[in-house]
């Protein structure tokens, strides 16, 4: 899917990319207790303050903590959220700055997800 330079993703796009994507990740930015209560399926948590650090890790260091490779800048599917849309778009900030040209911000978050999704 090409970046049409519009950071942000939709609930139908995100949840066709889930059904259909091997390369999706999906970054889920909340604290550890909004994780424990429900999560998009899928969704690899690293906590928005931890963002920066994470994905300046060189890959080896990046799949040692986080089981996941990680993912090369130019990836077209790195997505990042949090419960309502603000986090997620901090989040999406920094990956940009650090490269990720087609990073985007799911801001329904997981608050829209989960009405969507009935959890």
């Amino acid at each position: 899917m090409a970046s049409s330079g519009n950071a942000e993703i939709s609930y139908e796009d995100l949840k066709a990319l889930l059904g259909k994507s091997e390369n999706l990740l999906l970054v889920d930015v909340r604290t550890k207790e909004e994780v424990d209560k429900g999560h998009i399926p899928g969704s690899l948590h690293i906590h928005v303050d931890s963002v920066e650090a994470a994905f300046a890790l060189e890959p080896e260091e990046f799949k040692a903590k986080y089981g996941v490779t990680k993912p090369p800048l130019d990836t077209p599917e790195l997505v990042f959220h949090c419960q309502m849309g603000m986090r997620g778009g901090k989040a999406t900030s920094k990956a940009q700055e650090l490269g990720y040209v087609n990073a985007r911000n799911y801001k329904g978050g997981y608050k829209e997800w989960s009405a969507k999704e009935g959890n």
